[in-house]
């Protein structure tokens, strides 16, 4: 489904269990591909390098994988059921009050901000393999789909307009993306996360919850 960036040789045979394979499986490889496009995106996910990065020979990856595009699907669907379950756990309100509700789901969405940035530098780098591969894109699109939806659910506890809520939910999600812009630098301090909480709570979420002034 996904091009190969470096084509990779498919082994005539069923490769033979090296020892190190016993002791890798299939996740390992997973989590170093993972690891791979963090740090360098998905140019950098490559078959050799990873082989090298977990100290085994590339005839261990050919034990759980028939070549490097199936690697790629498997991280790729792996990426986009653990965001499925994230979005279907975060669709039931952390809060009765639906305002502090949205303030959580905020707090939720900018979770990998500081410290760990993995998951953020992961999505912008698959982002950038989605503007050149069309599958990618569909499913990105599908993702993002989805989490409007969350975001409008979330608004429309507060506003009775179903267009009100649509429109806020967009700009709460690229108020997110934005954020996550920020946050994906190294260098990004903790505060930078505060900051970008505490304004998008103070000026898109909290003004919902005040009752609109009466027409002159």
């Amino acid at each position: 489904m996904v091009p190969s960036p470096v084509p990779q040789a498919t082994p005539t045979a069923p490769p033979t269990a090296p020892a190190a394979a016993g002791r890798l499986n299939r996740e390992d490889w997973l989590d170093a591909a993972f690891a791979a496009a963090v740090e360098h995106g998905f140019d950098g996910v490559r078959v050799l390098v990873l082989a090298d990065t977990l100290g085994v020979t590339r005839g261990s990856f050919y034990w759980h994988f028939k070549d490097h595009a199936e690697l790629i699907a498997a991280l790729l669907e792996r990426w986009r059921a653990t965001e499925a379950a994230s979005n279907q756990r975060l669709q039931q309100p952390a809060n009765a009050d639906p305002v502090k509700d949205l303030e959580q789901l905020l707090d939720a969405a900018l979770a990998h901000g500081g410290a760990d940035l993995s998951n953020m530098r992961f999505e912008l780098a698959l982002r950038g393999l989605g503007r050149r591969d069309p599958a990618v894109a569909a499913m990105l699109l599908e993702v993002d789909q989805a989490r409007m939806a969350l975001f409008a659910g979330k608004f429309a506890r507060i506003t009775a307009d179903a267009k009100t809520a649509v429109d806020l939910a967009a700009l709460f999600y690229l108020a997110v993306v934005g954020s996550f812009q920020a946050l994906s630098r190294p260098q990004a301090a903790h505060p930078t996360k505060q900051y970008l909480t505490e304004i998008i709570g103070r000026y898109l979420i909290a003004p919902q919850s005040k009752p609109a002034d009466p027409a002159p």
